[in-house]
């Protein structure tokens, strides 16, 4: 049961920095107006998803091979 919980955690947070990380190249007014605060955690995962893009991406896809061959 714990395993499922971290797993669905874990992909949670991926599709979080990726999704803050693609606003932002977007329009990068969005979130730089709010870095402080409860707003700012979405600032915090974009600089996480520009900064460490590479991590990311390999979190990434070890996470969809684990979805899609996993019992």
């Amino acid at each position: 049961m714990t395993n499922i919980v971290e797993e669905s955690l874990l992909t949670v947070i991926l599709l979080l920095i990726c999704t803050c990380a693609y606003i932002r190249a977007l329009a990068p007014s969005l979130l730089d107006k709010n870095k402080t605060g409860f707003l700012g955690i979405f600032w915090k995962c974009a600089r996480i998803g520009e900064r460490k893009s590479p991590y990311v991406a390999c979190c990434c896809i070890i996470m969809a091979f684990t979805i899609l061959f996993s019992e």
